[in-house]
């Protein structure tokens, strides 16, 4: 199975408001950025995308190891926030619904697709694929308008 490291990030300019997302992938030397954005969406909205379509690019099943600097996303799988929405019919434990459900859905399918992993790092702290990946981020969120928020 082939390893591939995967660096995500999104930005929003209000929340909710312009929006966009940037990933990277590497594997055996190579990179790739993916991208995108939307005109009216969420900060934890845009960093749920980066994972959801750095994953539906790889073409067959991988070794994935996601870096992110969103603890909505990591927290949700590390510490099993995502089993425990889906048992209880994407509701949260305080029994307010769960957010997001559309993408969450869409991330299950690929984590059953592919071995991944999830670490967490410190968004704005020097991490250059972190770094590279807020600046796309933002870019696409310029698209609609936004000013400079990551």
């Amino acid at each position: 199975m082939r390893k591939v490291n995967v660096y995500t990030d999104g930005a929003c300019s209000g929340n909710p408001g312009p929006g966009g997302y940037a990933a990277i992938l590497v594997c055996d030397g190579k990179e790739k950025l993916i991208s995108g954005g939307e005109e009216s969406t969420t900060n934890n909205r845009m960093e749920l995308s980066a994972v959801l379509f750095a994953l539906k690019t790889l073409k067959y099943p991988c070794e994935v190891e996601i870096t992110s600097d969103s603890k909505y996303v990591v927290d949700a799988i590390n510490k099993g926030w995502l089993d425990s929405w889906q048992k209880k019919n994407w509701k949260k434990s305080d029994g307010k619904p769960a957010l997001n459900t559309d993408l969450w859905q869409q991330l299950i399918v690929e984590l059953n697709r592919h071995q991944v992993s999830f670490v967490w790092i410190k968004g704005h702290d020097g991490h250059p694929y972190n770094e590279r990946c807020d600046r796309a981020a933002v870019e696409e969120s310029q698209k609609y308008g936004a000013k400079n928020e990551g």
